[in-house]
This record gives C-alpha cells, structure tokens and sequence, in this order.
C-alpha cells in the first residue's frame, strides 16, 4: 500500500514539474478574456445606447395570437464586489464539480442570477459554457490517465457509447417537458431530485470510505506478518508500474469517432430545429430523426456487449455475459437521465455521475467518464446560445477561463490528495456536497421566483409546447 501511494505521489508530482508552460496559458487565457472585455465595452459603448448594454426584449410568439416579451439582463461589466464573488464561487463550483464528475451548473447559475446579475436563460445559457470549459479541460487532463487499478485508460469510452447518445435523446425529450411543465412542479422535482441523489451519494461515500478503512488495515497486518511478502505485493498493489502508453494509444478512437458523429447529427438537427415552427411537419421530423440515430449508436455498442465483443472492464470484474435485460436497463437508465437533466435544465453529469457510482464503477473513473460525456451534451448547447446570441461574449469568455483553470487545479489537488491519503472516496463525498450545495441554491432561487411570480399573479399553470417560439 505504500508502494501505491508513492507510486501515485511521483505521477501526480511529474505534472507539477512543468509548471511554467501551465502559468503562461492560464495567463494568456485570462488576458486575452480581458483583451475581449474591454474592446467589445468600448465598441458597445460607442455603437449603442447604455440602456441596450443591460437589457434587451425579444417577443415570443404563441401561435400569432399573443405576445409574450422576454426581457434579459446582461450588466455592464465592471470590476467590483460581483465581479470578485463571482469569479471565487465560479472557481469553487468549477473545481468541486469537475472533481464530483457534475459540472458545476447547479452553483453557476444562481451565481450569475444573483450575485452577477444576469437573467435566468443568459445565466443558463454562460452555465453551459463555464461547463464546456471545465470539462473540456478535465477531458484533456483525463486522455493520459489510466485506471487506477486495471491497464486500461481512466475514461470508460465503451460505457460513455453506450450512455451518451441515450443520454442526449432523453435530454431531447426532457426539454419539451420543462416547457410544458409548470415552475412550481420543475422547482419541487429539483428539491426532490438533488435531495435524495445527494443523500444517496454521500451513503455510498461513508460505505466506500469503511471499505477503503477495511483494505488499509488489511494491507498494514500483511505488511506486520511479512508473509509471502513479494507474491502478496505484485498481486495486491494496484498502482505497481504499468506499460507507459501515449495518449494516441490511450485513447479509443472509434468509439471516439461515433460519439463524434452522433454530436454532429443531434447540433445539425436542434439548429435546423430552431428554424421551424414549434410542432410543424418540419419540426416533428427533425424530432423523429433523432431517435434512429442515438437508438442505432447505443444498440450498436449493446449488440457488441451482449455478444461478448467489448466489455465494461472499469468494474474489475471483466463482466462478459450481459442479459438483454442488463442492457435495456443501462440504456433506459441513459434516457430517464437525459429526460430529468433536460427537465430540470441541469447538464448531464449531475444524473450520470450518481448513476455510475451506483452502478459500481470506480470513483476515478465515473468522474472522468461522467464528465467526458458531459462534453458533448454541454457544448452542443454552447453552439446553440451562440448562434442565437443568448450571451454576452466578454462575460462568457472571461468565467470560460475561470472555469477552465479551476478544473485544472481541481483535478491536479484531490488526485494528490487520493495519492496521499489512499481514499478515492472523497472523489464521492464531493459528488454529494456539489449536489446538495446545488439543490439548495437553485431550490432557494426557484422558490424566490414563484413567489414574486404569486405576488404579481402570473400564471402558474401547465405550457402548450405547440405555441412555444421563441422569435429571434
């Protein structure tokens, strides 16, 4: 066990080594968000009335019969008090929810509501991108990193097959609910929702945290009886030095490529989808077409599981016989996450990385494949508010950069921290306090907001998804 430990401590302090190349991109990410800031302030200030530097109105259209203006804030920005609080939150929710494998979403949002001062969606739509930019760092970090007890690279690319595209139809379906389903009944499924993942999250912890006691005290008494002391080491160490591989052979490049392909088809779709009417033949087709797609991607992977071809080793137990059962479970598992993310508004790693750890893999590994499939599902709708122009630019590249450089941070301290204290456990207890940090923030703002919207007594009821549109 010590060998594992030291093993770990001289792979986590190579990273620390170059440090000097690390300080130059963080600090040209930084300045260059900076750069951006201040020309397009001087741009807008010159082109546009300040009025139209903080708010703008877009209609919305229900069917042609009425009119529904949607009003969002984007503040001035200037260095101050939110500018501070927000970039420790951001950086804070950046480092804890990349590590937990959640993103972060659930603490971005209400700090860009209410400390920054954005609108709910221009707060929602920068939450994406924060999230893109953790991950995307995260996903980088990860290509090189293996399994922590199996030769095998850290991300499970065959589980991510079999989940992603499952997960993006369900994120699909999920966001035609939320427009339907009132705000009362999203905000109270959220408390719900985050209440009993994070609670469930942190019982796994305390069960994984006394397995990880168990094994430590195991490991000392053999250590004490010396007994068959070389043939207990080389096949109880899980961090004995393995083959180096590069991260061209570290990573799986087909299936790389197909989750690749089906994120270009679902983009092209939810784009053309933006140019339809809500429920026109147009628009129920572009719907349609999704399904063949992430339904053919993710059978594809299941017929290959089930027939014994590929394996989800991240497990330890090189599972070779899976049920028709097994896999229609794991697959519905996939939707039902996408359906409550996209419900909620929440990315995909809030329901995968529970679902993961659930399911038994690994906490490294749930983290990174978690977060890698976060990727897809959050930069897809980072280009969808692009095009729509549902952010400011400056703002977005600036708390982009904080999230990018927390993520780092994040993943380089508690994976010396595992190296040092021998608990990839904690890996979980984050889970659970990003989750539970999350629910309460977002249920206080939702709360706050139904009772402005009784006090101003808007309606409360169910949507029509068929008098939904949105007109640019």
């Amino acid at each position: 066990m010590m060998m594992a430990v030291h093993g770990s401590k001289r792979r986590v302090m190579k990273w620390l080594i170059p440090g000097r190349s690390r300080v130059l991109i963080i600090s040209f990410l930084l300045l260059l968000s900076a750069y951006v800031t201040s020309s397009q302030q001087h741009t807008d200030q010159k082109t546009a009335p300040a009025s139209t530097l903080s708010n703008e109105t877009k209609g919305v259209d229900a069917n042609h019969h009425a009119k529904v203006f949607y009003k969002h804030t984007w503040p001035v920005m200037k260095f101050g008090w939110r500018i501070i609080v927000g970039t420790i939150i951001g950086f804070l929710g950046s480092s804890f929810g990349t590590v937990g494998g959640v993103g972060g979403g659930g603490i971005f949002v209400p700090m860009l509501t209410l400390i920054i001062g954005f609108d709910a969606k221009s707060a929602t739509a920068i939450s994406k991108f924060m999230i893109t930019g953790g991950a995307g760092a995260t996903v980088l970090y990860n290509l090189k990193k293996r399994h922590p007890t199996l030769d095998l690279p850290v991300i499970d690319y065959d589980l991510a097959l079999l989940f992603q595209p499952m997960l993006m139809l369900g994120i699909s379906l999920g966001v035609a609910f939320n427009v339907i389903f009132p705000d009362w009944m999203i905000t109270t499924l959220l408390i719900i929702f985050f209440t009993g993942i994070s609670i469930n999250a942190f019982l796994k912890g305390v069960n994984t945290w006394k397995k990880e006691t168990l094994t430590k005290k195991e490991a000392r008494e053999s250590d004490d009886r010396r007994i068959e002391d070389t043939v207990n080491e080389s096949e109880t160490n899980t961090n004995v030095p393995r083959k180096k591989v590069s991260v061209i052979e570290n990573v799986y490049w087909k299936e790389l490529g197909l989750l690749f392909a089906v994120w270009i088809m679902i983009l092209a779709l939810q784009i053309g989808k933006n140019y339809t009417r809500t429920c026109s033949v147009a628009y129920w087709i572009l719907n349609l077409v999704q399904v063949p797609i992430t339904v053919g991607v993710s059978s594809y992977e299941a017929v290959l599981l089930y027939k014994g071809k590929r394996v989800i080793a991240s497990k330890g137990d090189e599972q070779t016989n899976w049920s028709v059962k097994q896999l229609i479970m794991y697959c519905s598992c996939g939707i039902i996450a996408g359906i409550v993310g996209g419900l909620l508004g929440l990315g995909g790693g809030f329901n995968l990385g529970p679902l993961f750890i659930g399911l038994g893999i690994p906490p490294q590994v749930s983290s990174a494949t978690s977060t890698f499939a976060m990727t897809f599902s959050a930069s897809m709708s980072v280009v969808e508010y692009y095009l729509l122009k549902r952010f400011p630019i400056p703002y977005a590249l600036y708390f982009v950069a904080v999230a990018t450089v927390a993520a780092l941070v994040g993943q380089h301290l508690v994976r010396k921290l595992i190296a040092i204290l021998g608990r990839a456990s904690i890996i979980i207890f984050i889970l659970a306090l990003t989750v539970f940090v999350s629910g309460i923030s977002l249920g206080g703002t939702g709360i706050a907001n139904l009772i402005k919207r009784l006090e101003n007594k808007e309606y409360m009821g169910f949507g029509n998804l068929c008098e939904y549109r949105v007109r640019n």
